[in-house]
């Protein structure tokens, strides 16, 4: 096992937010989320705790709780490559200044990547790659996500190009605590992300 997958673990136990599959896990600890304190004024008030009470870092047991997690993980956030804009979506986007295929191109520069080379180790068509610079496609999340770890984008453009198309990473997904981990710590070696992906059982994935 490559080391660094222990420092994964760690941060996953930190930010994986999906509370729904923690909570029934076997040997799981359910916190109390309600306390109490006396304040200045003599009085008692109730509150309730942060979700992230929840999380597995704070959990005794959490490396056997990781362990039973990953034995039933499975990534179900399948998508195609792309998302077909309609005719007056099109039209609107040629006046507009947000429009994700010119957005992306200002991406690019910053990384001094042409479009004959933006989807370089992405495994899609010329067609969808053409349609997407054209603005006829919008690209999806996990092409999006494929693309930042093949070009090497960085974690902040990384999250600009998914607002760009009205996505975000979610902490309740397995696939976005383990990319923004790789995106974080600049880990674009290939077979460090291999192997992240198959620890967490991430697929689903564009990259050649």
């Amino acid at each position: 096992m490559f080391d660094f997958i222990s420092d994964l673990d760690a941060f996953f136990c930190e930010k994986y937010a999906n509370y729904d599959k923690l909570c029934v896990l076997p040997g799981y600890i359910m916190p109390v989320m309600q306390a109490t304190e006396v304040r200045a004024d003599g009085r008692t008030y109730g509150y309730t705790l942060p979700a992230d009470t929840m999380r597995l870092a704070k959990q005794e047991n959490k490396e056997d709780l990781l362990k039973k997690l990953k034995s039933q993980m499975v990534d179900k956030t399948f998508s195609f490559s792309f998302r077909p804009l309609g005719f007056f979506t099109r039209v609107k986007n040629v006046f507009v200044r947000y429009a994700f295929h010119k957005k992306f191109k200002l991406i690019l520069d910053k990384y001094n990547l042409t479009e004959e080379r933006a989807f370089d180790g992405i495994a899609i068509t010329d067609e969808i790659k053409k349609g997407i610079f054209k603005g006829v496609y919008e690209p999806t999340k996990n092409l999006l996500l494929s693309f930042a770890l093949v070009a090497q984008i960085s974690y902040e453009d990384t999250k600009q190009l998914l607002n760009f198309c009205g996505e975000e990473f979610d902490f309740k997904e397995v696939k976005d605590v383990v990319i923004v981990y790789l995106l974080q710590n600049k880990l674009y070696n290939r077979a460090m992300i291999d192997a992240a992906l198959a620890e967490y059982k991430v697929t689903n994935l564009f990259m050649a």
